[in-house]
């Protein structure tokens, strides 16, 4: 940036910016290595059921992979989770080159289906319904919570040489997390979100 900015204190305003940045990015690698470091917890293999009527378990889910990576999604009724998974369906050739990556939810699995299909997401889903696997995994809301049962997050899971599932690490879903970069690219803007809400459906978007 030209020095001249130094008249209106942007170059210190800048200054300040690149360093509060290179914090969050320390305190992200701390978070990581404490996530990585902290005792796994065993779960059972829990039985979902497939988008084909088809029993799958657990460890089905991580096919030839030693990790898994779960989405815990409210269900087609929830936008915000909409938008989340629509993110990671961009990403999912590259998530699953490194892990399983599974999107699991408590709706019956021919609603997953055909929400599926209209999404055009390309990622596994499978249902959870009738069992206690969200709550279970910490994603249980209270009783009393307008926004229903569950929470949204994800889970990472480790399969040892046994056969063993431990899980890994956790965390919810929700504006300013770091898994959904609408709101990270809104917030470059002068009035941030300026109140924008996700939808199911949007005008199509022409090159302009």
């Amino acid at each position: 940036m030209d020095e001249c900015c130094n008249k209106s204190g942007a170059v210190s305003e800048t200054s300040d910016i690149e360093k509060l940045e290179q914090e969050i990015k320390e305190l992200k690698l701390k978070l990581a290595f404490l996530r990585a470091s902290s005792a796994r917890q065993k779960v059972e293999d829990y039985r979902f059921d497939g988008l084909d009527g088809s029993k799958v378990s657990l460890s089905d889910l991580f096919g030839l992979k030693k990790d898994l990576i779960v989405i815990h999604n409210m269900g087609t009724g929830c936008v915000n989770c909409t938008m989340w998974a629509d993110g990671f369906n961009g990403l999912v050739d590259h998530i699953s080159d490194r892990t399983a990556f599974v999107l699991i939810s408590n709706d019956e699995p021919a609603v997953q289906k055909k929400f599926r299909e209209k999404r055009g997401w390309r990622f596994p889903m499978v249902s959870c319904r009738g069992t206690s696997f969200f709550a279970d995994m910490g994603f249980a809301m209270p009783a009393d919570s307008p926004w229903g049962r569950f929470a949204p997050g994800v889970s990472s899971f480790k399969r040892d040489d046994s056969g063993s599932i431990y899980k890994v690490a956790s965390s919810r879903f929700g504006p300013g997390d770091n898994y959904c970069v609408t709101w990270d690219l809104f917030d470059l803007l002068e009035d941030g979100a300026d109140g924008w809400e996700a939808r199911f459906d949007y005008e199509p978007v022409t090159n302009r």
